[in-house]
């Protein structure tokens, strides 16, 4: 029997005081108090552990346990919220373009899109450093009703492109045609993702979490804190130092990190 969503849980982990209408003001406000308090990380991949989508076990972790994860975690736990207070989301794969072309690109990314009287809205709580914290209008070189992002969606013939900033850059995240993609895709893809040697979730460190006026983000040893757009950056000296990192920053202590093997850290291995 498929777990149920034990919302009041997840409304306590998010700390929702909000409406419980479909609206978009309850849609923007729900998916950045969902972001703000359930970082990005892949430290179970690292660990060796499976990541499994099950909704009893995605609220366990990332619910119960207080701890985060990539984008099929975050995407497939947030269409269940999202469907108990209303919405219709659909749930939807895409073509990470970030570092090749979309010719070469697998389907290796989750995403939402949630309809809303005449309009509909791209949700991606689990693109890591580049997620948008505001639902994007699918209209082609729109972007979010209010001016705090600076995502757009721009349409490449039967794609639909995730536009962002990056740096100084303006680049595309990811690719999509927008059709329904079965749970069964979005299961191969995650077990690819999770376990392939050529995934990049298991060959480096990928973190991120909101924090008051900012952000952090971790790539390998590599931390930047970002407060008021001003990035402090620093490197983690050991696993001591990225374990001291996850409680400070991410909301969760992980004693298990003390033996993380990260290959593309050769002293980590």
């Amino acid at each position: 029997m498929a777990a149920s969503l034990d919302l009041e849980a997840y409304l306590e982990r998010i700390r929702w005081s909000g409406p419980m209408s479909a609206t978009w003001d309850t849609l923007a406000a729900l998916l950045d108090a969902h972001m703000s308090r359930i970082p990005f990380e892949n430290l179970d991949v690292l660990l060796g552990r499976p990541v499994n989508l099950d909704l009893g076990r995605l609220q366990d972790k990332l619910v119960r346990a207080g701890r985060g994860g990539y984008c099929f975690e975050h995407a497939t736990l947030f269409a269940a919220v999202l469907e108990a207070f209303g919405f219709q989301p659909a749930r939807h794969s895409a073509r990470v373009v970030l570092y090749e072309p979309r010719t070469v690109s697998s389907r290796l990314h989750m995403f939402l899109t949630v309809p809303l009287g005449e309009d509909r809205f791209v949700v991606d709580p689990g693109l890591g450093l580049l997620a948008p914290r505001l639902p994007i209008p699918l209209i082609d070189g729109a972007g979010p009703r209010r001016d705090r992002d600076t995502h757009r969606m721009i349409r490449d013939g039967e794609y639909w492109m995730l536009r962002t900033r990056r740096g100084d850059q303006i680049v595309d995240a990811w690719a999509s045609t927008l059709e329904r993609d079965n749970p069964t895709d979005f299961k191969v893809a995650n077990h690819y993702t999770a376990t392939h040697p050529d995934s990049p979730f298991v060959n480096r460190i990928m973190m991120r979490a909101l924090v008051p006026d900012g952000f952090v983000t971790v790539m390998n040893r590599d931390v930047t804190v970002w407060r008021d757009n001003v990035p402090h950056s620093t490197q983690l000296a050991d696993r001591s130092a990225l374990r001291g990192l996850l409680v400070e920053h991410f909301g969760f202590d992980l004693p298990d990190v003390e033996h993380l093997r990260v290959p593309s850290i050769p002293e980590w291995r």
